[in-house]
């Protein structure tokens, strides 16, 4: 006698268990989060912002760690057959972690907050602006250099 539809196991998928499949990339990327997030936590101590300042600190992690994902991902799309692990743990976990969107969400609150609305505002699309022109410069510049390097 078979047990009835409702109390029979699932049927296996065919996909790894998060244990064996996904743990690994899990695991990468909280390293390098932790990594990627001490690195800015250090710039931070080191460049402070004085109450109703620019963001200096975070406006400058935000554009370089932009770059260095343009290139990152030229580099690892087209050049580089890289470990299955690397993009998670460089891109994702150490580039996650250094760039920051929060921080700079509660900048600009607390240029709002100081009675800088303009600040705040110029904080806001400036980042905007220099993030994407750096991701767009850093992957556009990587194409060439390789592009040149080639025989």
């Amino acid at each position: 006698m078979t047990a009835p539809e409702s109390l029979r196991a699932p049927a296996r998928s065919g996909r790894p268990s998060l244990r064996h499949g996904q743990a690994p990339v899990v695991a990468v990327v909280a390293l390098g989060g932790a990594l990627g997030a001490t690195a800015r936590y250090a710039l931070s101590v080191h460049w402070p912002t004085p109450p109703g300042g620019f963001p200096w600190a975070t406006f400058w992690t935000n554009v370089v760690g932009c770059a260095v994902i343009g290139v990152f991902m030229v580099v690892i799309t087209d050049v580089w057959a890289a470990h299955r692990l690397v993009r998670p743990f460089f891109g994702t976990g150490v580039l996650g972690g250094f760039t920051t969107f929060s921080t700079y969400a509660v900048d600009i609150q607390k240029l709002v907050d100081h009675g800088r609305p303009a600040i705040g505002l110029t904080y806001l699309a400036a980042t905007l602006l220099a993030a994407l022109t750096a991701v767009w410069l850093a992957s556009t510049a990587t194409r060439r250099v390789l592009k040149w390097r080639q025989p």
